[in-house]
């Protein structure tokens, strides 16, 4: 059965309240499990046509969508992420380049560029692909967007609020600082590669870029390890 958009804001406000029973549960469900072949599509399409490889999941669950719903004033039918996908490419030139294929592939999409207006320091971007009335968020980021954004997953877990701008405060500032590097080092880089795409003449000057590309690669992997490092300690195990 096809619920109306005034049924699902209903639904939405009774979750936000705390006012819901089992049939408000089901229905939920029911709306859920409606995202799953729209969902099949998209990432049928983006996996086929684009040769890109998405992760992701067809529905996001019951408890995730209720707490989005206590977090921000947002009606159930706008929820952009109830069903989404995730595609983590190397630098910003292959996300540009991600971000117009996707573009082109489907016929209603809109554009979230946190790399403009950061969330938190959560810098990504976000294509919400629209098909049957129903939203589908495909995120792309880049590798150090990807390591930064579960970093700050791993310290949310000892303080949930983090990733929404609360929690402890010298925290927030290290990771919204982290993530400005970051930014930095990805548009130098993106510059560097831009001029070493452009005919010169000047062969001391492509040199001198091609070493500096060489070195900034030697620091991005060092940048990657060390994240990954961090991501996967285990702050629960003792210290030998």
């Amino acid at each position: 059965m096809k619920l109306s958009k005034t049924r699902i804001d209903h639904l939405g406000d009774q979750l936000r309240k705390g006012t819901i029973g089992d049939s408000d549960l089901r229905t939920l469900d029911d709306y859920r499990r409606s995202f799953g072949q729209v969902y099949e599509t998209v990432v049928q399409t983006i996996r086929e046509k684009l040769q890109l490889e998405p992760t992701g999941r067809p529905a996001k669950s019951t408890s995730s969508i209720i707490e989005k719903l206590h977090r921000e004033s947002i009606r159930l039918s706008q929820m952009q992420d109830i069903a989404g996908g995730r595609i983590v490419v190397e630098n910003i030139a292959a996300q540009e380049h991600a971000i117009t294929l996707i573009s082109r592939a489907f016929d209603d999409i809109s554009i979230v560029d946190r790399r403009v207006n950061p969330s938190h320091g959560y810098r990504a971007v976000h294509v919400i692909v629209r098909i049957l009335d129903k939203l589908i968020e495909i995120q792309i980021r880049t590798v150090l967007q990807h390591l930064w954004a579960e970093f700050s997953e791993k310290l949310s877990d000892h303080d949930p609020g983090i990733k929404y701008g609360a929690g402890n405060r010298d925290i927030q500032y290290r990771l919204i600082n982290l993530s400005r590097i970051i930014s930095k080092f990805e548009n130098i880089e993106l510059k560097v590669t831009d001029l070493l795409t452009k005919s010169t003449t000047d062969e001391k000057i492509k040199l001198k870029l091609e070493s500096f590309q060489q070195e900034m690669d030697v620091d991005k992997e060092s940048i990657i390890k060390s994240l990954k490092d961090i991501i996967s300690f285990d702050s629960k195990k003792e210290i030998p």
